[in-house]
This record gives structure tokens, sequence and C-alpha cells, in this order.
């Protein structure tokens, strides 16, 4: 079975010289708290398919990818096995903040994601995999 790509965004930006990492509370509570990400579709760049997410998961549009942080390959829960990309990505200027209706369509139909900003790896417990690469920005 070919493993299925993702590409993770963990989105940043400084707020009184201290460094900070977008994440959502999804209305569906038993998603837990998580970062932006999604599925690359066939044949698409996953720098293009980060961006991508991140506009339709946070309704931002004026971020940079700064850089490919982390590939890896790893199990999900259902036993599929997902080639993992995460992107740090910078933001100057977003809320501190917000609720947003994804535009992606499928499951995300109809839900809302509450996002805020976090200051620390262990600030919030992330759904498993979602905080993997979250020391490198903090350090």
């Amino acid at each position: 079975m070919e493993p299925i790509k993702k590409a993770y965004g963990y989105v940043t930006r400084i707020k009184e010289g201290q460094t900070q990492v977008l994440v959502f509370r999804h209305s569906i509570a038993e998603a837990g708290i998580q970062i932006p990400k999604g599925t690359v579709q066939p044949d698409e760049d996953t720098i293009l398919a980060v961006i991508r997410e991140m506009e339709e998961e946070t309704g931002l549009r004026d971020f940079q990818v700064e850089r490919l942080l982390a590939e890896d390959m790893w199990k999900n829960d259902d036993g599929a096995i997902h080639h993992r990309f995460f992107y740090k990505i910078t933001v100057s200027d977003a809320s501190d903040e917000w609720d947003y209706h994804p535009t992606g369509g499928g499951e995300e139909d109809g839900i809302t994601f509450h996002f805020f900003w976090i200051s620390s790896a262990n600030e919030v417990e992330l759904i498993r995999g979602h905080g993997d690469y979250l020391e490198p920005i903090f350090n």
C-alpha cells in the first residue's frame, strides 16, 4: 500500500519577543487540539500542498513558508502509513484567536476550527503526532 502524503504547517509568529505556534480546537471535541495539516493531492508538490491547506484550514493568506523542518514515515492510528512533511511557516499579522469554517470540503464541511497560539511545546496536549517537531521551533 502506497503511503499517504500529508503536509503539516507549524504557523509561527513572534509576539512580545516570544515565538508562538498556531493550533486549533475542533468543534468535534474528540478530535483534540491540532496543528493545520492535510493530504497532498496526487502529483502536487508538498510545498504547494501546505500553502493550500493553510489557506483552506486557517483562512490566512499573508504568510511565508520558511522551510521544510522534517520529513518522516509514520503509522497512523488506523494503520495507514503517512509520509509526513512538516513546514515552518511565518505570519506577521494574525489575530490572537479566531473561529474559521474550513473550505476544503469533505469531512470538514460544517465544522468550526477555533484557532489560538501557544508559546511552548508543553502548553497544550496536541493529538498524537502533531507535536513531534515542535521543540526546534521553540528552541
